[in-house]
């Protein structure tokens, strides 16, 4: 089941909190990544006899550190690479044939820049339950008042993040420092009418290693008191080790971003269980040698590793 409506998915939102779970943000950019998230999300509400598990299906437009709809297609083309995912999911999530139906699907747009992500940001507003106002590298002033036209334009339609300063991106963009940090979340949040808060904890984006970050818990309960409830969004979530990620909710983190890890790490196993069959490959045994058991594969590990981490988010308390 896709849930796009605005009241809808704040309820599920409000119910996660009541009951101690961050809900899972997983970004896709192929099929499969895509299948895997829906897959791991059976296989936990199978697992813990759950009603149907919300889940955060996320993709970014043309984000210069990861254009994710670029890479559904061959094409390279964001728009067409878009509308194959959504027809993609909703043939896997809504019907009677649907093989994922008793999942809950709240469809997100990421890091969505309001100049280079104009027609993402505008036309296909039915499509989501959520959208990131990416406004991080303006300055903070014009920020409030572009993420503030957006909440009274869209507001009333879809769920909005905000984004106060830069996060730190390896090999690209570094945080800039906000004095009074928690003051000025506070007034941005106020001043915009955003739903959700993208807060810099720490965090890295795009890592290429667990465990050399360090999560600022101390400035996540901070930002928590001063906001007055769980709204905080985590970015960069691949840079922290499974101890760093435990009870988030409890510091006020509702929204829990994660990519990196999971395309990495899933990617390495299906390449290792492509090298171990090199030799039917080499002899022209279609199954090794065809994309479809590498895809498999790829699938399952991800799946395995998402289903840890929403046991992390807290997920085994979801009653619905």
């Amino acid at each position: 089941m896709i849930v796009t409506e605005r009241a809808a998915s704040k309820k599920i939102f409000e119910k996660a909190a009541e009951q101690g779970v961050s809900i899972a943000i997983f970004c896709t950019a192929s099929y499969w990544n895509t299948e895997a998230i829906l897959l791991a999300s059976q296989r936990l509400k199978q697992k813990h006899n759950l009603p149907s598990v919300p889940v955060v299906v996320a993709t970014t437009f043309t984000y210069k550190h990861m254009p994710q709809c670029r890479r559904f297609t061959h094409s390279d083309n964001e728009r067409a690479g878009f509308l194959s995912h959504m027809a993609h999911m909703r043939a896997l999530t809504d019907g009677k044939y649907a093989p994922y139906g008793d999942v809950t699907v709240l469809p997100h747009l990421d890091h969505a820049d309001p100049e280079r992500d104009g027609w993402a940001l505008n036309v296909p507003i039915p499509y989501f339950s959520s959208v990131m106002f990416d406004a991080q590298r303006f300055p903070l002033e014009q920020n409030i008042q572009m993420t503030k036209q957006y909440v009274q334009q869209y507001g009333d339609q879809v769920l909005i993040e905000g984004i106060m300063e830069m996060l730190n991106v390896e090999g690209g963009a570094t945080a800039k420092q906000v004095d009074n940090y928690a003051e000025q979340a506070a007034r941005y949040v106020e001043q915009t009418g955003v739903d959700f808060f993208v807060a810099d904890l720490g965090t890295e984006q795009q890592t290429s290693s667990v465990g050399n970050a360090k999560y600022n818990q101390q400035r996540a309960k901070e930002l928590t008191s001063a906001l007055g409830k769980k709204m905080l969004v985590l970015h960069g979530t691949s840079c922290l080790t499974n101890d760093q990620v435990k009870g988030l909710i409890d510091d006020g983190v509702a929204r829990v971003n994660m990519w990196t890890r999971i395309v990495r790490e899933s990617g390495q196993y299906a390449a290792e269980q492509l090298v171990s069959r090199m030799d039917q490959v080499r002899a022209g045994h279609f199954d090794s040698a065809e994309s479809y058991q590498y895809m498999l594969d790829n699938v399952e590990k991800a799946a395995d590793i998402m289903v840890e981490m929403m046991e992390l988010f807290g997920y085994a308390n979801w009653k619905g």
